[in-house]
């Protein structure tokens, strides 16, 4: 990719400038390097560049192009959060620098450690063998890093002000529900039945811990031979203080199994060897030692917010503002995601 400024969906990005930056900001940088960019994948969220100088490299995070949500994609949130946890969890990444500059690119940004390791998305990597050789080990690995974040003493680690712990899921609750009103392109069956239910039936929050509200496996950095061992967590932009069930809920949406409906996201977690749904749950208990006897209620929520998440994407696909092919039947899993967490709250699937 050239180092000069690149016209991407009516917003610029300036290489050159974001170099200069660099080098004054970062001491590591090869003075003979040339920068290499190059793109990760970015999903339907923020975009995320891979920055090389030689060995030497750092990862850049910005919020997508096209027109986003008021108070979505927050980098300065992001970056101001893992300025804190990345001193208790080691798996979080360092960050290095934060930016508004518009000179450099059409939207705030940040720069943080590149993590090494691999990402779990759709394939398993040949060095770990076959997915039922696999499948338990990245399970338990999903697990372990996330109970390892909940334990943090939260308090003790002066991270109190990223968010709010009293009323917690009441927020998140008509939160997400106000979100989806706003991106709401069609009706779909059912869905008042369910509001109420989730308004009427929330659990009174037994604890609060850090909350990481996107703890997925293709979030996690995974060793390159050793799928039991877990080098990086990423995307922290929604972390707050809250409810770990929310957590767990949510993980437990994205963890998909074989007679899955097309829910609209990467899943490999439907391979043979990976532990089923009330597995997970199951093995979560016995190593947190959590109480996760209202864990249908929080699961039907985080099938709840992931249909949300994707209909925000559907709506801006249908009101032209993205072109992407990809978005074009996301109304399809906004609808089998509404619909598993119908049958989740009839305990029909945990």
């Amino acid at each position: 990719m050239k180092k000069s400024e690149e016209l991407i969906d009516h917003q610029y990005v300036n290489w050159g400038k974001l170099e200069d930056l660099l080098r004054a900001s970062l001491d590591d940088i090869p003075d003979a390097a040339e920068m290499k960019v190059k793109k990760f994948s970015e999903g339907y969220s923020n975009v995320t560049y891979l920055l090389s100088f030689g060995e030497f490299e750092v990862v850049l995070r910005r919020p997508p192009f096209g027109a986003i949500p008021p108070k979505a994609h927050d980098m300065q949130r992001e970056y101001s959060i893992l300025t804190k946890v990345s001193h208790v969890y080691p798996l979080a990444p360092k960050p290095y620098i934060f930016s508004e500059d518009p000179e450099v690119m059409g939207r705030h940004f940040y720069v943080m450690e590149k993590k090494q390791g691999v990402t779990i998305d759709d394939c398993i990597p040949k060095e770990y063998g076959t997915s039922k050789e696999a499948g338990p080990l990245l399970s338990k690995s999903v697990i372990n890093a996330m109970i390892e974040l909940q334990s943090i003493n939260y308090q003790e680690a002066d991270l109190s002000d990223i968010g709010k712990p009293e009323g917690y899921l009441e927020r998140q609750v008509y939160g997400w529900m106000k979100r989806y009103k706003q991106a709401k392109t069609q009706d779909y069956a059912g869905l008042a039945e369910l509001e109420a239910w989730f308004t009427e039936k929330r659990p009174k929050t037994k604890e609060t811990t850090i909350v990481h509200n996107d703890f997925k496996l293709n979030n996690l950095l995974l060793h390159p031979k050793d799928p039991s061992m877990v080098c990086g967590v990423l995307d922290w932009e929604l972390s707050t203080i809250g409810d770990p069930m929310t957590d767990l809920g949510s993980t437990v949406a994205y963890w998909g199994q074989a007679d899955d409906p097309d829910l609209g996201i990467n899943i490999i977690t439907d391979q043979p060897g990976f532990l089923s749904r009330r597995e997970f749950i199951e093995h979560y208990a016995n190593e947190s030692g959590r109480d996760v006897s209202e864990i249908t209620y929080y699961a039907a929520f985080g099938f709840y917010k992931l249909a949300v998440i994707l209909q925000q994407i559907y709506n801006r696909w249908h009101r032209g503002e993205v072109e992407d092919p990809r978005f074009k039947h996301l109304n399809h899993s906004v609808a089998n995601l509404f619909e598993m967490a119908h049958l989740t709250r009839s305990h029909q699937i945990i």
